[in-house]
């Protein structure tokens, strides 16, 4: 069966040669980037995914804190040239998103409804990896590379106070985008039989 929308999300590859030539505007990005996590669901219509969106020198320091925090923590002179070298590629990208899961929500729900409450921070996960499923692929469709990073809880503190964050948002996931300077490489597959189960019928 033909589907465009399984041919757009292959197009969502994690794209690591970034640069900043982008023709879009900030604000046209913006856009697209809500757009795309306000129609993402979430459970209860919780709706506890929060983004903040930065361009130019905001968008370099969230990379400058994340190499600050790293070389705290790698002590190897040569692999910490290999890690300055991977946010280089970030730093050189035309912004970043920071993806983050608005946890008084969670907290609230989980008091609203105790017979779910052991799964509202599950519910919320599964709703930001949507909101960001979603945010990449509308940027691939854009012709925008994208990939997501995790230096979260490292990272923490100093993003909130570099960008006056609310304390009940927590950081979950960074996504430096730009323009595509270098394709991504053949993407392997385990065999389907592994991973997926057919049953036409059940008696």
């Amino acid at each position: 069966m033909e589907s465009a929308f399984n041919q757009l999300t292959a197009q969502r590859r994690s794209i690591y040669a970034l640069g900043d030539q982008l023709t879009n505007s900030p604000e046209e990005i913006y856009d697209l980037i809500i757009t795309a996590i306000k129609n993402s669901p979430t459970a209860f219509n919780s709706q506890t995914v929060r983004a903040v969106v930065l361009f130019g020198k905001s968008s370099d320091k969230v990379w400058d804190i994340v190499e600050a925090a790293l070389k705290e923590v790698v002590k190897d002179p040569q692999a910490f040239a290999k890690t300055q070298q991977k946010i280089a590629s970030f730093r050189a990208g035309f912004g970043t998103i920071l993806f983050l899961t608005e946890t008084d929500t969670v907290h609230e729900l989980e008091k609203q409804f105790p017979a779910y409450a052991d799964n509202f921070a599950d519910w919320a996960e599964q709703g930001i990896g949507g909101a960001q499923q979603a945010v990449w692929t509308a940027l691939a469709e854009q012709q925008i590379g994208a990939s997501l990073q995790h230096y979260n809880p490292l990272i923490d503190d100093a993003i909130h106070q570099a960008f006056d964050l609310p304390d009940s948002w927590q950081l979950r996931a960074e996504m430096p985008f730009g323009s595509i300077e270098a394709s991504a490489g053949n993407k392997d597959f385990l065999n389907d039989g592994e991973k997926f189960k057919l049953i036409k019928q059940h008696n």
